[in-house]
């Protein structure tokens, strides 16, 4: 004998308190009888006398034993009896409840996710009482949205608020998060439970389907959406912007797409794709701005899901550096400084000159103004104690045979022996970085601070230079040293959260790598192979800066996989759940009627005479109990 809600000594000593109770009440009550008699005078000595040679006795022992049978059963109900101990205990399934994008499109009643709501919530009511479940919404990651509870409310209430994300299904790995969690419960593993229509990425390993159970959901059969898009400027026409839109058909006949792409609100071209069942292909587009706006990519269709038909990114504006160079000679310059677009390059002669001139980087030529310029300064030649620098020996048939390329100033100059007519050396202070050096000492001087200051011994576009390459990158350097921005290369991408992986430059430092969030906080990642990835959980806007390159991911698509989960001959379908325990049947609704049905018997067999001999009337005479 086994109680679920008493232990068998409180039941004993419940019953026996029930049971004395009732005892003693028909002892006291139900051993006396009436009689009716002529007078009560010679009776009382005859009563007297009776009460104490009768012994006591119960006149209706069946109708005690009714009562009693009533109580038994009704307290065997409350306890829980069972005949022994049941089987097994309750056990712990996991409900994964699809919660990815593709659960937002439009399905037979409702969305995808409608649907599988309504499922799940039917799995939950058929659960067998003993049982428990946790809720896990699945996505790119799963999140359970309970504990293990036996509490149905709970359970339907976290499913109910349930909302579809924007990164596609990993359902392999919520299949194996939902094992880890039943091993580390520890109680009996029941099935794990998936609601959805299964749709997840051809790349992902297939889930082991043993133990599981899927409540299928109807997979909408027309859907065409956009993959990513990509933005950069072409290296042949700076000012261009090269779009490139990626189109996928998920449905299951063949599709034609159009694809529109507009800049600030106007439109900048329409492409159309005829894309067969399953097929993806690309829209390129060209157009020219160097204004800052929106990019927007619509997909003009109407289609299961419209959150994938359109695409928006956020372009720059394409600003130029402006650098004053105040020079006699304004062709030796010109060359240089007319290599990148994003350089606005202003001539002056040097009795123009100004300490407050507009400008980001200041060129002075072969003279030393008064107050030297506030912006971070190029000396080319400067007379001597007419800059910052301290002047060395000037060399005649100089020649250059040490670049400093351990320093970003220095980057990428290797050429040897290049001869001069004649340089100026200077003297390198402490903090000073020497750039180029012949034998009398550095020709290259650069020094940090605020404002920065790089000082030439010689003109890097005099004669002997001009068929040298180091000339240009050495002056590129320098500017990209005081104006980061001008060799700043920009590139964006639009796509869906979760797992990113991006190609980085060959040779960068992962110590340089930096990826922030739209807010502003740095998200953590991993380099390998020149490859970098990152996850992120919801829909923002993320910016990697590795060097002078910056890629900014758009990640507002929602995320769709390429594929459909097929399932394994050991999977189980249907809402009724399997395997119920062998105790799962309650006994004590049947012990609770059956008292009753003992006290209704008493009731009609004996209280019914007890009640009418007590209310009828009497003929006539005195009443005596004996």
């Amino acid at each position: 004998m086994f109680f679920l809600n008493l232990s068998a000594g409180e039941f004993v000593a419940l019953l026996a308190a029930a049971w004395g109770v009732v005892a003693a009440l028909y002892l006291l009550d139900r051993s006396r009888r009436s009689v009716v008699v002529a007078t009560l005078r010679l009776w009382l000595v005859s009563e007297t006398l009776s009460r104490l040679a009768r012994r006591r006795r119960i006149r209706q022992p069946w109708s005690l034993a009714l009562q009693l049978a009533g109580i038994l059963l009704v307290l065997a109900a409350a306890a829980g009896w069972r005949w022994s101990a049941p089987v097994r205990a309750g056990r712990d399934h996991v409900i994964l409840l699809d919660a990815s994008a593709w659960m937002a499109a439009q399905g037979r009643t409702g969305t995808l996710l409608d649907e599988a709501k309504a499922a799940a919530i039917a799995w939950v009511r058929a659960m067998p009482a003993a049982d428990r479940a946790m809720i896990v919404r699945t996505a790119g990651m799963a999140a359970p949205a309970t504990r293990f509870v036996s509490d149905r409310n709970a359970l339907e209430d976290a499913i109910r608020r349930t909302r579809a994300g924007s990164t596609s299904l990993k359902l392999a790995d919520a299949v194996r998060f939902a094992r880890e969690a039943q091993r580390t419960e520890g109680g009996p593993a029941g099935e794990i439970v998936y609601a959805g229509p299964g749709r997840v990425s051809r790349q992902d390993p297939a889930p082991q389907s043993d133990r599981m159970r899927v409540l299928p959901v109807s997979e909408p059969g027309d859907n065409c959406g956009l993959l990513r898009i990509s933005l950069r400027r072409p290296d042949d026409d700076p000012e261009a912007w090269d779009v490139f839109a990626t189109v996928r058909n998920y449905g299951r006949t063949r599709r034609e797409v159009p694809v529109t792409l507009q800049f600030a609100g106007f439109p900048m071209g329409e492409r159309r794709l005829t894309l067969e069942a399953g097929e993806e292909r690309g829209a390129a587009f060209r157009f020219h701005a160097r204004a800052a706006g929106w990019i927007d990519v619509r997909l003009m269709l109407e289609d299961a899901l419209a959150a994938d038909n359109h695409a928006r990114v956020e372009t720059p504006a394409m600003t130029a550096v402006r650098v004053m160079a105040y020079t006699a000679r304004p062709n030796l310059l010109r060359p240089l400084l007319a290599a990148s677009p994003n350089v606005e390059a202003v001539f002056a002669p040097p009795e123009a000159y100004a300490a407050d001139a507009k400008a980001r980087i200041v060129i002075l030529d072969a003279f030393g103004p008064a107050a030297p310029p506030r912006a971070d300064t190029i000396w080319i030649e400067p007379p001597a104690g007419a800059s910052p620098f301290h002047a060395g020996a000037a060399v005649k048939n100089a020649v250059v045979d040490r670049w400093h390329g351990e320093n970003a100033l220095g980057e990428g100059l290797w050429t040897k022996d290049i001869r001069l007519d004649a340089a100026q050396t200077f003297t390198a202070q402490p903090g000073d970085l020497p750039i180029a050096e012949c034998s009398g000492g550095p020709v290259i001087l650069a020094r940090p601070g605020s404002p920065k200051a790089v000082a030439f011994g010689f003109h890097p576009g005099a004669a002997a230079m001009r068929s040298q390459l180091a000339a240009p990158l050495v002056f590129a350097n320098i500017l990209r040293w005081m104006a980061p921005e001008i060799f700043q290369r920009w590139e964006a991408n639009g796509g869906s959260a979760g797992a990113v992986t991006a190609a980085l430059d060959p040779g960068t430092d992962p110590r340089a790598v930096r990826v922030l969030a739209e807010s502003g906080r740095e998200l953590p990642f991993t380099v390998k192979d020149n490859s970098i990835r990152f996850f992120v959980a919801a829909p923002q806007v993320v910016r990697v800066l590795a060097g002078n390159r910056e890629t900014v991911y758009s990640l507002t698509l929602p995320g769709v996989a390429d594929g459909v989960w097929k399932l394994g001959k050991e999977a189980l379908q249907g809402s009724e759940p399997g395997g119920a325990p062998a105790s799962s049947r309650e006994p004590w609704p049947a012990l609770a009627v059956a008292g009753m049905i003992a006290w209704i018997a008493e009731w009609l067999l004996f209280g019914r005479q007890r009640y009418a001999a007590t209310c009828l009337p009497r003929p006539g005479g005195n009443e005596a109990a004996s």
